[in-house]
């Protein structure tokens, strides 16, 4: 699923990196080196050019905090449990008949005392190796053991030795309990920089943030002015009491750089999906198979609506889906043009509820899918016709697994 007008996802380039590092002058770690969508969003990994299984003990409520906890005591309680992530994938390209590689920059955290890190998908995708560097220098080889594209979420195991090392998880708190304003803390290994700290404030909750390459919107997401950077991807956003609540994983930037407006992956996501990558090393997304569209004053003066009019109107329907199996209609347009701008709408089934949970828009409905169901569940939606406001009627659908990303035309 693409979002119109929005900016596709992109990596950080060899030349772009040189040069921001040759201004640092710094070396790198010893080691190998209200809701709405949002836009010009990258995924802050970093390129550089190279040739049971349960956590459900570590999570925790999440609680205003002691005044009295410093950031530094926060960075000294976590510091041994974030790493630096090494990814190395093919270029496609050979230099006097050896294949070029290409080293991909990331953050991670510990999971479990096993050896399983947790880090973004954009980080370790299509990598032939992956190593994990800790604070103390030591660095391990490890496996990709389980990752899901939609949610970018991967999970790694450490496949060497790691007997000597002191594996501390951190612990996982509860992002739904998140408040606007609360502070935040976000380590991680911007531009190289082992071990960074920086600080700042859930600036919006709820976000929406695409994925125009063919893929599905993640929800729900924590919007944050704490800085990160290139290199941040797929390290914890902390609350102040240290416990994870986020994985920094793309910024708002016409730069590149940090520019105000980060965010992170929510940790109701890391507790509902982590579990099933270690299980399977993949999880399964519900699936209503239908495209909305938020109403527009537009739309609503083509389909006849009050102003203001809450809710979402079905443009598509995905054949043989879940919502084409429930007999939801699509709307109709009369002619070409932009969707419900500059033609007239017609025959719109619009919907207003979800198993009693009102629909304002549609990142509503993907969040609620999301959070709150599995595939196999049924939904019960709210509808109503654009003509005949005054009946609505409901419909069940069974949610089915989403299809994979790379066919994927329905956003929901």
């Amino acid at each position: 699923m693409a979002l119109a007008g929005l900016s596709a996802l992109l990596l950080f380039n060899q030349t772009y990196l040189s040069q921001l590092m040759s201004k640092l002058n710094t070396n790198l770690r010893a080691s190998p080196p209200p809701p709405s969508n949002v836009s010009n969003v990258l995924p802050v990994a970093q390129n550089v050019s190279n040739g049971d299984l349960s956590n459900s003990s570590q999570t925790s409520n999440l609680s205003t905090g002691n005044p009295a906890n410093s950031l530094g005591k926060v960075f000294n309680k976590v510091q041994g449990s974030v790493v630096q992530i090494t990814s190395k994938v093919s270029t496609g390209f050979q230099l006097n008949g050896e294949a070029v590689q290409q080293s991909r920059l990331g953050s991670g955290f510990v999971y479990d005392t096993q050896g399983h890190i947790v880090t973004n998908y954009h980080v370790v995708s299509g990598s032939e190796t992956v190593d994990v560097t800790f604070i103390d220098g030591n660095t391990y080889t490890a496996k990709v053991v389980g990752s899901d594209k939609d949610s970018d979420l991967a999970v790694l195991l450490i496949t060497d030795d790691f007997s000597g090392e002191n594996l501390v998880p951190i612990p996982i708190a509860d992002s739904s309990t998140l408040n606007v304003g609360d502070q935040v803390i976000a380590i991680g290994n911007p531009f190289g920089l082992s071990d960074t700290l920086t600080t700042g404030v859930v600036s919006q909750i709820g976000r929406l943030l695409p994925e125009e390459q063919g893929g599905f919107s993640i929800p729900n997401t924590i919007q944050t002015d704490a800085a990160i950077n290139p290199g941040n991807s797929g390290g914890p956003l902390l609350n102040i009491n240290g416990e994870v609540i986020g994985i920094n994983t793309a910024i708002s930037s016409s730069t590149g750089t940090y520019s105000g407006v980060g965010f992170a992956i929510p940790s109701k996501s890391i507790t509902r999906i982590i579990p099933s990558l270690l299980k399977s090393g993949t999880y399964s997304h519900p699936w209503l198979g239908i495209s909305g569209a938020n109403l527009t004053p537009d739309m609503e003066n083509n389909l006849g609506l009050p102003r203001n009019y809450k809710g979402v109107l079905v443009v598509d329907v995905a054949k043989g889906g879940p919502a084409e199996k429930a007999k939801i209609q699509p709307a109709n347009e009369q002619s070409g043009g932009t969707f419900g701008s500059t033609t007239r709408i017609t025959g719109g089934e619009i919907i207003t509820m979800l198993d009693g949970h009102s629909v304002k828009r549609m990142e509503d409905i993907i969040g609620y899918l999301e959070e709150s169901k599995s595939v196999g569940d049924s939904v019960k939606l709210t509808i109503v016709k654009n003509d005949n406001l005054s009946s609505p009627f409901t419909l069940s659908c069974v949610l089915e697994k989403r299809p994979s990303s790379a066919s994927a035309t329905i956003s929901q």
